[in-house]
């Protein structure tokens, strides 16, 4: 470990004990430094701050910014002039690379798409050891001595259940790739009876899955097919009702933590034993705004947040509209931490049952996490954007905006043949594809939740078009 990995340790440490009042101070320094980088480095935040004050102290004084505003600027965006957005895309295109640096230096990851633009971005080495350094500090706050114990006898193995391929598991590849062989990727594509199989086989001490996989997950534990015993449950990328973290503790006979980040910035938190999230305030700023901009008073609810990550120089992401509504905790959180505290509205994961196969549905209905749907297509080329709604107990219709120019017969047969494999590996051969041609539905923060779950009433969703 470098010495400027352990001042950056000893740093983190530092601003957490000196609670509020230190990671304010650094919070400032920080953000003067990025604003100042931002407007030697980077034309595009030259020419957004052109008529600011030589110094800025007011954070609401910068104008927001948008995923697609950025991206279409993304070359004068970069503050490396070496770096172009084609050079990024060819990168991302090709899944030989996953794992890779990009231009020998940064680590890429791509975003879904969730507002209607695929984002593409890249860390450099400080926002990458910044991101270890908060992992370091979550793990501090989530273990105790007990549980690092426990880790260790299980071999410290980790699973992560994860789409297939992709940028955003580059680090993981790339760990793989260095051969540690602790750490070991499962595909939540595959069907449910193969992904408990290969976990009961690698025993993993450390489980990671996105949430609604690790719901599934403990239904199967409940029902006597799972046989793992982590220590450690970290639940990531949407939300749950707060009794389903107490049904997947008592399950899988583990500690049970969640953690709010995106590709943009993904140390932005990690959540504590209240079920609140803490903002790693230091080195981030979330602020809970409405439809305006203007700040939203803590407790009650964001139309959006607005994102200023401080650790990376060369994507300034300064004042980012990120279209989550959260909820600003206004009082101290009794856990202690004195990270800022929220609870994010605007994500969810729904699980979709469908009714067993034959005539009258004789076997066992089958469940789906949104996500194995979701992110296979995210990967279909010339698709903006798309939704997918449970309209019928065996009907998934897709709605699917494409991007200009493309062939929407062809982009149609290429996610229907996507959507069929996915459904015939699943026991589900007998659920109808519709192809959809109302719009997309946004919510109020201008996002699209990829899947809408049917009902519990079997009635088709408000909006659907559908009975």
């Amino acid at each position: 470990m470098n010495t400027s990995t352990l001042r950056l340790l000893a740093d983190v440490r530092s601003a957490k004990a000196g609670g509020e009042q230190a990671m304010a101070a650094r919070q400032r320094a920080r953000l003067s430094e990025l604003v100042a980088w931002a407007r030697t480095r980077s034309p595009y935040h030259q020419h957004l701050y052109r008529e600011l004050p030589a110094t800025v102290a007011d954070l609401g004084l910068l104008p927001p910014t948008s995923k697609r505003e950025l991206m279409a600027a993304f070359d004068d965006w970069v503050t490396d002039r070496a770096v172009t957005l084609a050079q990024a895309r060819a990168f991302a295109d090709d899944p030989a690379r996953i794992g890779q640096p990009f231009a020998g230096r940064y680590t890429l990851s791509t975003t879904s798409g969730t507002t209607g633009t695929h984002g593409i971005f890249l860390q450099d080495a400080r926002a990458t050891a910044v991101t270890s350094a908060m992992l370091a500090r979550m793990l501090v706050g989530w273990l105790s001595v007990r549980d690092v114990a426990r880790i260790a006898r299980g071999g410290a193995r980790m699973a992560l259940v994860i789409p297939e391929g992709g940028h955003f598991a580059s680090t993981v590849a790339a760990a793989r790739l260095r051969g540690r062989s602790r750490v070991a990727a499962f595909s939540v594509h595959q069907p449910l009876a193969d992904l408990v199989a290969e976990l009961n086989a690698f025993r993993p001490a450390v489980l990671a899955p996105y949430a609604s996989i690790g719901a599934l997950l403990a239904g199967e534990a409940e029902a006597g097919r799972l046989h793992v015993n982590p220590a450690l449950v970290m639940l990531t990328a949407e939300g749950l009702p707060v009794g389903e973290y107490a049904r997947i503790t008592a399950a899988l006979g583990a500690k049970v933590r969640t953690s709010y980040a995106c590709n943009e910035c993904p140390f932005l938190s990690y959540g504590c034993s209240r079920s609140w999230m803490h903002l790693n305030a230091d080195w981030a700023i979330l602020e809970p705004v409405d439809e305006q901009y203007r700040p939203v008073a803590p407790g009650e609810p964001s139309h959006t947040v607005l994102l200023t990550n401080l650790a990376n120089h060369v994507q300034p992401i300064l004042r980012y509209d990120l279209g989550d509504s959260v909820l600003l905790r206004p009082d101290p959180c009794p856990c202690g931490n004195p990270g800022p505290a929220v609870r994010v509205q605007g994500r969810a994961a729904d699980l979709l049952t469908f009714p067993g196969p034959g005539p009258a549905g004789e076997q066992a209905p089958v469940t789906l996490a949104p996500l194995p749907l979701a992110t296979l297509l995210e990967a279909v080329p010339d698709l903006e954007l798309f939704q997918i709604v449970h309209t019928a107990p065996t009907v998934l219709r897709i709605r699917l905006h494409p991007a200009p120019g493309s062939d929407h017969e062809t982009l149609w047969r290429q996610v229907e043949a996507r959507m069929r494999d996915l459904l015939f590996r699943h026991g589900l051969g007998h659920v109808r594809l519709e192809r959809g041609s109302e719009p997309i539905q946004h919510s109020a923060g201008g996002k699209v939740r990829a899947v809408i779950p049917l009902p519990a009433t079997g009635m088709g969703p408000a909006g659907s078009g559908r009975p």
